[in-house]
C-alpha cells in the first residue's frame, strides 16, 4: 500500500480545487492556500507529490496568483516522462498535494530601486510570475509603461490572452499602461492575427520589438525581468549588456533581472 502525503514541518497538505486546460500539455491548477502561506508576487512554491513507487518528488512552480488570492495558482507544461509532472497531470479537484511552508524567489519588481518602464519578457510557462506581478496593484502605480513580451511556438499557447487584453482595457489615467507583444517562432500571422513572429532575441536585434512597444529599450529608463528557456535569457543577458544594462545584484542596483525555467 502506498504511503498517504502528510503535513509536516516542512510542508502543509493541500489539495487540488481547479484545473485549466489551456491545450494537450499545457494547463494551469489551482490549490487550497493555508491561511498562514505568505508570498511576494514573482516568488515560487515548492510542490510535493508521490510517485507510484512511493518516492516523494519535489518541483518548484512559480506562483500565478495574486499575494491577496485565497487559492494558490500555477501554469504548467506537460514534461514526457517527468517525475513530477507524469503524477501531476492525473490529479483532479479534491485530491492532495504538498506545499512547501516557504516561498522562495527573488525575481521581484521591487527590486528595482528606479525606472519608468517595466518590460517583462517571457517565452512559454515563464509568463507566470509575470501574470501574479500584473495582478497586483504595485506594479501599476510604480511604472510609468508595463510591457509585456510574451513567446511561444504556436498561437493556441498565448495563455491568460483574455484576461490580459482585459488589464489592458482597465486602464487608467493614473495607472501605468500595459503594452501586450505577443509573438511565435513557427507560426507567421494570418489575417488579422495581431501576433508577431520570430524570437525575442532576434525582435530586439532587428527593431521590432521596440517599434511594436512605442518604447526604447535603454539603461536610462528601462527596468527588465526576464523568464523561461535559458537560452534567450542568455543572449538577452549579452544584448542588454550591450545596452549598457547590468542585473540587479543584493547590494547592487541594476537594470535587469532573470530566472531560468530549467
Amino acid at each position: 500500500m502506498q504511503p498517504a502525503l502528510q503535513s509536516s514541518e516542512r510542508a502543509t497538505l493541500e489539495s487540488i480545487s481547479a484545473i485549466r486546460t489551456w491545450t494537450p500539455g499545457l494547463y494551469s491548477f489551482k490549490t487550497t492556500r493555508p491561511p498562514e502561506y505568505r508570498f511576494a508576487a514573482g516568488q515560487y512554491a515548492r510542490l510535493g507529490l508521490l510517485t507510484p513507487q512511493g518516492h516523494l518528488v519535489w518541483r518548484a512552480y512559480s506562483i500565478v496568483s495574486a499575494s491577496t488570492d485565497d487559492e494558490l495558482e500555477y501554469y504548467v507544461i506537460d514534461v514526457p516522462g517527468g517525475a513530477f509532472t507524469s503524477q501531476l497531470r492525473q490529479l483532479v479537484p479534491g485530491d492532495p498535494i504538498l506545499l512547501d511552508r516557504q516561498s522562495l524567489g527573488v525575481m521581484l519588481p521591487e527590486r528595482f530601486t528606479d525606472g519608468e518602464d517595466l518590460w517583462m519578457l517571457a517565452t512559454g510557462t515563464g509568463l507566470g510570475p509575470f501574470i501574479a506581478i500584473l495582478r497586483e496593484a504595485t506594479v501599476w502605480q510604480r511604472f510609468r509603461h508595463l510591457v509585456l513580451v510574451h513567446s511561444v511556438r504556436h498561437p493556441e499557447e498565448f495563455s491568460y490572452r483574455d484576461e490580459l487584453l482585459e488589464l489592458q482595457r482597465a486602464h487608467d489615467s493614473e495607472m501605468a499602461e500595459l503594452r501586450l507583444l505577443q509573438t511565435c517562432t513557427r507560426v507567421q500571422p494570418v489575417g488579422e492575427e495581431a501576433h508577431l513572429h520570430g524570437r525575442i532575441t532576434t525582435l530586439l536585434q532587428n527593431g521590432e520589438l521596440e517599434r511594436h512597444a512605442g518604447l526604447k529599450l535603454m539603461a536610462e529608463s528601462s527596468r527588465v525581468m526576464l523568464c523561461g528557456n535559458p537560452a534567450m535569457i542568455d543572449e538577452m543577458r549579452e544584448l542588454l549588456k550591450e545596452r549598457g544594462m547590468r542585473p540587479v545584484r543584493r547590494d547592487t542596483p541594476g537594470q535587469y533581472l532573470a530566472e531560468n525555467y530549467w
